[in-house]
């Protein structure tokens, strides 16, 4: 498809949304489950929604329409190829896709596509190991050297699970091959071994001691994976399966393994690549190994998978609540983060930021050609999960669409 064909079939996009449904204030989790979207047809004609919508009873504000409907308008663009959307919880409920499927074709994109969750894997990651800790196989204060002595050396033996859980335990990145996107495209389909990833890491200096500052690493993640399978006996994909997917009915999200694609229907991935000559290009990075951030991020999922599993943890569903309150908990006030000195903002799997004056507690996550977010109030008034197909997904700062969505869905971010 040359230049040409390729911008007509952007600016020609269009939104597919549904009707707004405001939802009872004590509505049942299944019902709220069962409010999806329509798959739209190939014809571009979109599905409005209304400008606005009722208030649920004791609601404090329904989705603003108007405003998720503008933050989907006008895709595929530069930033990204297509974006999917569930807004919910007791104040109303919003659904949302726009852009294409591929741009090979230009059909539109599948609503209910699986995609790449990145590092929302952690959320699971945690849930798995939370509960552990309630089957009291797990104590988060223990050493992560006296479960995995073979593994953590003595210069790491005061780090402890809950350490690991928040990101504060000082220990570096892994070593992994190439730093820019053209490097890293050239490694895609290597596959990585979770205990080399480990070791490659802690054969360096920590970068601070343990407790004293929070850096947001996948290595933690690794590491907590390395250690659900050590208590366990079972692969870590097993365990989420057994302990989360299964019970709660997630038949689209599963742990892809070594398998480079996504099976199932989904929507193409595509990532910005300098050229040499100057410019840029569009590739296609659907197909991508993603072993590299395994326990912290290759789980493969879909927007309704993911807003019944946030409903289920905040409800108590998923972790006990006295575990739960480890993921509602960030470090001491003392704790900074590494590098830039501001508040330590991630709890164990979560972190927390206010927007529209109300507290969202939430995960977001980028692959290659996706970016992911759940996030929902402590009280699920209002929850969101979208998949944004972003051109940038492992760029410097958040991709524009998926900003956009996040403050139609609970407001600009206070000051």
């Amino acid at each position: 498809m040359n230049t040409r064909t390729r911008t007509t079939r952007i600016r020609t996009a269009r939104i597919r949304t549904t009707r707004i449904r405001t939802t009872r204030i004590h509505v049942t989790l299944a019902a709220a489950l069962v409010l999806g979207i329509t798959a739209g047809s190939p014809a571009p004609a979109a599905l409005a929604a209304p400008d606005t919508a009722r208030h649920a009873p004791g609601a404090t504000a329904a989705p603003d329409a108007r405003a998720l409907r503008a933050a989907l308008a006008g895709l595929p663009d530069a930033d990204a190829t297509a974006a999917l959307v569930r807004v919910g919880g007791t104040d109303g409920v919003w659904r949302g896709s726009a852009g294409m499927h591929d741009l090979a074709s230009g059909a539109p994109a599948d609503p209910h596509a699986r995609f790449r969750a990145g590092s929302v894997t952690k959320v699971f990651t945690a849930a798995v190991v939370l509960q552990l800790a309630a089957e009291h196989r797990v104590d988060l204060g223990r050493t992560v050297r006296s479960y995995l002595p073979d593994l953590v050396p003595a210069a790491y033996g005061r780090v402890t699970v809950r350490q690991l859980l928040n990101h504060t335990s000082g220990i570096p990145a892994a070593d992994l091959p190439g730093t820019t996107p053209e490097e890293r495209y050239a490694h895609r389909f290597d596959v990585h071994d979770p205990a080399e990833m480990a070791a490659s890491a802690l054969a360096e200096e920590p970068e601070f001691a343990p407790g004293e500052q929070q850096h947001y690493l996948n290595i933690n993640y690794t590491l907590l994976g390395l250690l659900t399978e050590k208590v366990t006996g079972r692969p870590y994909a097993d365990e989420v399966a057994r302990r989360v997917l299964r019970p709660l009915g997630l038949r689209d999200t599963y742990v892809p393994g070594a398998d480079p694609r996504i099976s199932g229907p989904h929507n193409h991935g595509y990532q910005t690549f300098d050229l040499p000559g100057g410019g840029t290009e569009l590739r296609d990075v659907t197909v991508w190994n993603a072993t590299e951030s395994w326990a912290a991020g290759d789980l493969i999922s879909s927007t309704a998978d993911l807003e019944r599993f946030v409903q289920a943890l905040f409800r108590g569903r998923v972790v006990p609540r006295p575990q739960l309150a480890e993921m509602f908990t960030l470090p001491a006030g003392s704790v900074r983060q590494y590098g830039s000195g501001d508040p330590a903002a991630y709890s164990a799997g979560l972190s927390v930021v206010t927007l529209g004056g109300r507290q969202v507690w939430g995960k977001t996550g980028s692959r290659w050609g996706y970016t992911t977010a759940i996030g929902a109030t402590r009280d699920l008034s209002r929850t969101l999960v979208y998949s944004v197909n972003a051109t940038d997904a492992k760029g410097e700062g958040m991709n524009p669409r998926a900003l956009s969505l996040m403050v139609a869905a609970f407001g600009e971010p206070s000051a």
